[in-house]
């Protein structure tokens, strides 16, 4: 064979490989990570591991969040946990199933790099894009005052989630629309983004004075399900951010002092 057509034959094939990693491709890509990016350390474990019932919708690892884009240090949408934060939500979630309901984790451990990242955005005053859902009475330039941004997080320490319940059986969210028009996280839930949790008065991560857990303007339904999810998990172990309907953090967490920066995968095992 000539030497011309070992290269057109390459060419070709190189084509149709690209052609069809093109065509594998997600709707979109998670954020690239650090070039040398450090390993998880001994004593954190993949959720699934230890409970494979619990659901998981990782909002950052999708352009499904408040800043609009996959957020740095996500490079799958699973999550991960000290083991005993996650042996203590296996516990939760035994005591849920037998209810009726499933817990759904929104995120988990979050790279400090991931931080970064909501920080960054926060200081850029032009990128409003996603105001009108997540934040449509705060002004942006509050958002550090006001303690929705910050440049720690717990999730860092690897013990604190976001999470809601499920009603089971479990329906499937819809997929993800970006061109879906926006409606205030606080609307009524047929009307605000599609999520298959229970109701509980906002969207996650609503950036509103009805997201705090005992808000005495929510009340009915969607008071006993942030109480149904609140007295479980203290049960279980943790405790609850007042701000915040869905953040939890386990009260005897492993590494109170210590922020990881290894990126968001399944460790080996």
């Amino acid at each position: 064979m000539s030497v011309l057509v070992r290269t057109a034959r390459a060419a070709a094939l190189s084509a149709a490989v690209a052609v069809a990693v093109s065509a594998a491709a997600p709707p979109f890509a998670p954020a690239p990570a650090a070039a040398a990016a450090p390993k998880p350390p001994k004593g954190f474990v993949a959720l699934s591991d230890v409970d494979p019932t619990i659901r998981q919708e990782i909002r950052y690892y999708t352009p499904n969040n408040f800043v609009g884009e996959p957020i740095n240090g996500y490079l799958q949408p699973t999550c991960i946990l000290t083991r005993p934060a996650a042996q203590a939500l296996h516990r939760a979630q035994r005591a849920l199933l037998r209810q009726g309901y499933s817990l759904k984790v929104y995120d988990c451990y979050r790279p400090q790099r991931s931080v970064n990242h909501f920080v960054t955005w926060a200081k850029d005053l032009d990128d409003q894009a996603m105001k009108a859902e997540f934040y449509p009475q705060v002004d942006k330039s509050r958002l550090f005052e006001d303690g929705y941004i910050a440049e720690r997080s717990g999730h860092s320490r690897g013990s604190t989630l976001d999470l809601a319940l499920v009603k089971l059986p479990v329906r499937p969210t819809p997929p993800y629309d970006p061109d879906r028009p926006l409606i205030p996280c606080y609307a009524a839930q047929e009307d605000r983004a599609p999520d298959n949790s229970v109701d509980m008065g906002t969207g996650f991560d609503c950036f509103d004075t009805l997201s705090h857990t005992l808000d005495p303007r929510i009340q009915g339904e969607q008071k006993a399900n942030r109480l149904l999810l609140k007295s479980t998990l203290e049960t279980a172990g943790f405790k609850n951010l007042p701000e915040e309907w869905w953040h939890y953090t386990l009260r005897d967490e492993p590494f109170p002092d210590t922020y990881f920066d290894f990126p968001v995968s399944k460790p080996a095992r």
